[in-house]
Order: C-alpha cells, then structure tokens, then sequence
C-alpha cells in the first residue's frame, strides 16, 4: 500500500506513531506482517516547517514521479524534534556548521521490515549536501590536503597564511574555502607570496647597485673629461676666430664682437649643462641610495604580514627608482663649434688668405695612383679621360682598377694649404680631398669618391653641382660654372673649402675632423682637367 500526504505535518504525524507501534511489537516478539507500507513525500510540495533550516535539498535522478494521489491525514499533536526522530530509524544527514539559514531535508520513502522503519535506498526522493556551491579545483592554488579541519572557523585559523591575488591582500582560512568569500579567487600561501617579494626586492636592489655604478662612473670619469674638452674647444675657437678677424680687422670689427659673443654664450651654456647634469646625477645618486636603503631594511626587519602590507609602498618605490633613467651621450653637453661660423667672415678669410698667400701649392698626380681609363701628362698635371682601358698601364696596389681616381704625390697634416684646378673643358669631375687608404680596388662604393667615409670632394655632372662625402650628397646651386676650382684646406681649423678662383667666390665649406694626412684627389668622366701652378 502507498500512502502520499500533501502535508509534511501529517508524514511527521504517521512516522511517529509507526515508531510507537514498532517498538511495541518488538518488546512482546511478535512478527511484522508480511506486507510492505511505502511512505511518499510529494517532490513539490512544500516543506515549510519552522526552525529546522541549515539544509539544502538536491533531487536526484531516481526521485518518485508525480502524480501519485494524495490523501489528508488527520491532524496530530507536535512531534519531537527531527534530529531525534532521524536518529531513532537510523537516519543520518550532515549539518553545515554556519549562520546561514537552512533548509530541512526531504522526507525520503520508508518501508518496514523485520528491523524496523528503514529508508529506501534504491529511491530516494532527495540527496541531501552541505550549502556550499562547489569551485573548480583549476581556480584555487590551495590544496586540499592543505586545508585543515577548522577551515570554517577564523577563530582558530591564522589569517596570514593565505594570500588572495584577486583582492592582493591575505585572507584566512574561511575565505579561502569553497564556501568563502575568495571562492573562484586564485589563492596562494602567504609564505609564497612574502618570498616572491623578497626575490623581487633583492632584483630591484641588485639593480639599483649596478644604475649607481654606472652614474658614478659617469660622474667620475666622463664629466671631467667634458669640461676639459669644452674648455679647451672654447679655447681653440676663441683663437681662430681671433686670428681671422686679424686679417680683415678694418672690415669687421663689428663682426668680431658678436661672434665673441656667441663662443662666450656657447661656453657658458656648455658649462651650465655640465653643471645641471652634475647636480641632477648626484640627486639621483641620492635617491637610490635612500630607496635602496628603505628596500633593504623592509626585507630585513619585516614579517611576512608586514612585508605584503607594504607591498603597494615596495611598488611605488621601485617605480620611482625605474623612472631614474641611465645617463646617456647628449650634444648639449658639448661645446657647438657651429657658433664660429659666419658667411661673410668665410668669405672674408679666404680673400685675405688668398690675397696673402705667395703662391698655391705645387701639387703633382702620382703616377701609379691613374686609372687606366685616365692618361697622364708628362709634366703630371693634366688628366685626359679615355673610354677605352689603356692596357699599357702595370697594375700595382696603388692603382685605381675601375674608377677614373688619381691621388696627389704629396700629402698634408697641418698648416693652412691651397691649389687650383682648371675645369674649364670638363663636364664630369671630382675634386677634393682624400686618406691615403682610401680603396683602389674594385666597382664598389668604397673606391667611389663621394661614396665613402675616405673622401671629401666637389663634384661637377652636366649641369648638376654637389658636395659628396661618405655616400651623403649635398646639392649645391651655383649661377654659372666654375672655369677654374680653387681648394683650401685649413688643417688647424679643421676646414675644407672650395672657391672659384677668378673672383675669390666661396662656393662651399665644409667643417670636419680629418683623422690623418690628406692627399688631394682628381677623377675626370669627360674631357680632361688639369692642375694650375
């Protein structure tokens, strides 16, 4: 027979006087019917009785279907308690040790047998779990095994043996477990997480200790250095500027002042950046110093819960220490010898120089230095290009095998020199200045003159005027073309320039420092051109 109630009152009501009726039946020995009384609790129906929370049904698979009919049972005084009635049939259920309100289990089918009420086990109407949703495993670092029995009780647990990464700060035991409030959180031990930030620590302060090194480096060994340079620089300007406006003082006196002027502001300014980079540095050497100190006495006086309270103060520190950049080559901290240069104080100079000197330099091609697309004249002043390659000519180490180059006999490494070129009948030329291991061999750019770090020269193609040096070709525009190319080389000045020699016109100037002697240098693509005495 199957009796289905409506009301849980009522099952409560029947179980209880079932109770009563088995125990009297065992105290006299007599034997229960053959027959079987199934007992169904509805699984909708609702469970509604006062003070019995705390648990959390779960229908399973096999619940009992619906439909069964439903018959009102008469009304009974109160039971006793659930839990003593449970324990009495040899039911048991676990209990969630918290606050939260609970739900009671569902009353499960029963059956007497010759041992008493027992529930089915087959069919159970519902399973019953503690209330706490289940976290997957891959999300939390805290193993299980880790976990000790009072995980839900912060009084006996120690808060600082946890470490939340999702909130950054520790957490206990409670909050670390399924049912707490860092459930889903990535959960460390605080062990792991204080050594973590001592290994960052000891990183940051290995660091600081190789930028101090560097900037003192700095500081000791190449600030000195510039100021010396820039002192003596600023000396060796103030001297050429002196002494070309010595030459047209009645000219440009006006012209000298100013640019004395502007040496004095340039060496001031070097100094001054000198300076601010000195007192900038020493500050900086000072805040490491303070960071690294405050660094080192956090790693070395701290527990572990200290150490992660102050980890926002350890970033911020090492973030103020990162934004101390390494000391770097700057051109503000040299002397711009750019602030000597005047167009008509040039233009002066080289007239004056030109008009002073006694004559130009008697400057002859070498021999073994022609291409043989070029030919020699007998007093070796005059280049002819040919088309053909002369196959008279005796290849030597210092013959230019492709390009039409020849090199001077005689090279220059101080004093102040000059030459003139007749390229009248040309309309494809080089002339300039060149090292003497400037390459000879080869189709390559670094025979090329213009097209190398070896070479300084002027070059002429139809039309088409530029200055060429190291593959960096600057356009130059002139009114007419040059009949003869004047070239005067200011080796204490470190300056090259390039003038027309019928009215003294500057054409172009060039500063640089030359490594070594300089020889002149000559190509021709068309027609020849010679060396004037």
């Amino acid at each position: 027979m199957v009796l289905t109630f409506a009301n849980p009152d009522d099952f409560n009501q029947l179980e209880l006087k079932l109770c009563k009726r088995l125990r009297l039946r065992e105290s006299d020995g007599s034997h229960l019917p053959s027959r079987q009384l199934r007992l169904f609790l509805p699984p909708r129906a609702p469970y509604p009785p006062a003070g019995r929370s705390g648990w959390k049904l779960r229908p399973t698979e096999d619940a009992e279907p619906e439909g069964i009919r439903s018959l009102q049972g008469p009304q009974l005084p109160a039971p006793p308690p659930l839990a003593t009635r449970r324990a009495s049939l040899g039911l048991e259920f676990q209990r969630k040790p918290s606050g939260r309100p609970r739900r009671p289990p569902n009353r499960r089918s029963s059956r007497l047998t010759s041992a008493g009420v027992e529930p089915r086990a087959p069919r159970p109407a519902f399973l019953l779990q503690q209330c706490v949703d289940e976290v997957p495993e891959n999300r939390i670092d805290v193993p299980k095994t880790a976990l000790p029995e009072n995980l839900y009780n912060p009084r006996k647990e120690d808060i600082t043996r946890w470490f939340c990464c999702s909130e950054r700060r520790p957490v206990c035991a409670a909050c670390a477990g399924l049912g707490g409030r860092c459930r889903g959180h990535r959960i460390r031990r605080a062990e792991e997480r204080a050594e973590e930030l001592r290994n960052k620590i000891v990183d940051q302060c290995e660091r600081l200790q190789l930028q101090s090194a560097t900037i003192t480096k700095y500081v000791a060994d190449i600030l000195p250095g510039k100021n010396q340079r820039a002192v003596s620089t600023a000396s060796a300007a103030r001297e050429l500027v002196i002494q070309r406006l010595g030459l047209v003082r009645s000219l440009c006196e006006s012209e000298e002042q100013r640019l004395l002027e502007q040496v004095h502001g340039e060496e001031e300014r070097a100094h001054q950046s000198i300076l601010t980079q000195r007192v900038h540095w020493a500050e900086a050497l000072q805040k490491l110093d303070t960071i690294r100190t405050s660094l080192v006495d956090m790693l070395t006086h701290l527990d572990d819960l200290q150490l992660i309270q102050k980890e926002q103060e350890i970033f911020e520190r090492t973030e103020e220490a990162e934004g101390i950049l390494d000391p770097k080559e700057s051109e503000k901290l040299n002397f711009n010898e750019k602030c000597t240069r005047s167009p008509l104080l040039t233009q002066l100079w080289a007239t004056a120089v030109l008009g002073s000197l006694s004559g130009t330099e008697d400057v002859r091609i070498n021999e073994r230095t022609v291409s043989p697309f070029l030919q020699l004249s007998d007093d070796q002043r005059t280049l002819t290009f040919n088309a053909k390659k002369s196959k008279t000519c005796a290849d030597g180490p210092e013959r230019f095998d492709h390009w039409p180059n020849a090199l001077a006999t005689t090279s220059f490494q101080a004093g102040l020199h000059a030459w003139t070129v007749n390229v009248e009948n040309s309309c494809a030329y080089k002339v300039g200045v060149a090292l003497g291991q400037l390459p000879r061999k080869g189709s390559g750019s670094d025979s090329r003159l213009g097209y190398n770090a070896f070479s300084w020269v002027f070059s002429r193609y139809d039309q088409e005027f530029r200055f060429s040096h190291d593959g960096q070709h600057e356009p130059l525009a002139l009114l007419r073309c040059p009949a003869q190319l004047g070239v005067l080389l200011d080796l204490q000045a470190q300056e090259l320039l390039f003038y027309e020699a019928g009215s003294g016109t500057v054409l172009h100037t060039h500063h640089a420092s030359f490594p070594g002697p300089l020889f002149p240098v000559f190509a021709v693509a068309d027609q020849t051109i010679s060396i004037v005495r």
